[in-house]
């Protein structure tokens, strides 16, 4: 595939790279894995419009998060009034999500490595932490998305498949109040988002949307996405992060919450 055209300041650091699609993701971003022989692998991620404005706030958390955890590095940025380019070093691993489907690999080790990666991140000082990204910032968001056309109802999973937006909205609502329990969150922490090598987390990816926040924004969406290996893992997640009561009120909201980012 040939490289995606980029604006003069990327242009230089691209120069010989051949590019390959990765992916599309939710926001809308596009991004391309570009390999070059004999030198590491790089990212360029593309966006417009909406989406451009959320690759601005992941380059605003990379570059607060460089030296603090494993997270790629910035290159170069560049944007206009309407579009942004983001390259960026790529990270060793693969997802957590393709680790363990691995029949090979040894599952209870990764979520062990994942809980730790997790404390990791929530023992981080919310004090020196600029980003706000609680249920206050994140509910007006939710709607903004979906002003922006960035939400499609028609993407959402049980048990709120079929529902209206309002209805979505209304029982999104519904679980408030909300205490937070507040700590440097990564935001999106799906299992795609953890790059596992050696049944080791080695690095996060795609954090836009980290910030302060209720620790179960994080712990909700592994729990989730654990929950698709059986019951026992996400158990054995939580048990291992130290919370043995789960406050399933909690992972109810942010996996509500979710479905609008």
């Amino acid at each position: 595939m040939p490289r995606p055209a980029v604006p003069a300041g990327i242009e230089p650091l691209v120069a010989g790279y051949e590019s390959v699609r990765d992916t599309v993701g939710e926001s809308g971003a596009a991004v391309y894995r570009l390999r070059r022989p004999g030198v590491e692998d790089r990212y360029l991620k593309i966006g417009h419009g909406a989406v451009a404005r959320e690759i601005a706030d992941e380059v605003a958390r990379l570059r607060w998060l460089s030296g603090l955890l494993p997270v790629p590095d910035v290159i170069e940025f560049v944007a206009t009034d309407d579009a942004a380019w983001l390259l960026m070093t790529a990270l060793p691993g693969r997802t957590a999500a393709e680790s363990l489907r691995d029949p090979a690999s040894d599952r209870i080790a990764i979520v062990d490595a994942l809980a730790a990666a997790v404390r990791r991140w929530h023992g981080l000082p919310i004090e020196s932490c600029p980003f706000n990204a609680g249920i206050g910032v994140r509910m007006p968001a939710a709607r903004a998305r979906l002003a922006a056309g960035l939400v499609d109802p028609r993407d959402w999973g049980a048990p709120r498949a079929g529902s209206s937006v309002e209805q979505a909205w209304d029982e999104l609502r519904g679980f408030l109040p909300i205490t937070p329990d507040p700590v440097v969150t990564h935001g999106d922490l799906t299992l795609e988002n953890v790059l596992i090598e050696g049944e080791q987390v080695v690095g996060c990816v795609d954090v836009g949307r980290a910030g302060v926040a209720d620790r179960y924004q994080d712990l909700a969406l592994l729990w989730a996405g654990l929950a698709e290996f059986g019951d026992a893992l996400p158990q054995r997640f939580l048990a291992s992060y130290g919370t043995t009561t789960p406050d399933m009120h909690k992972i109810r909201f942010h996996l509500a919450l979710d479905e609008w980012f």
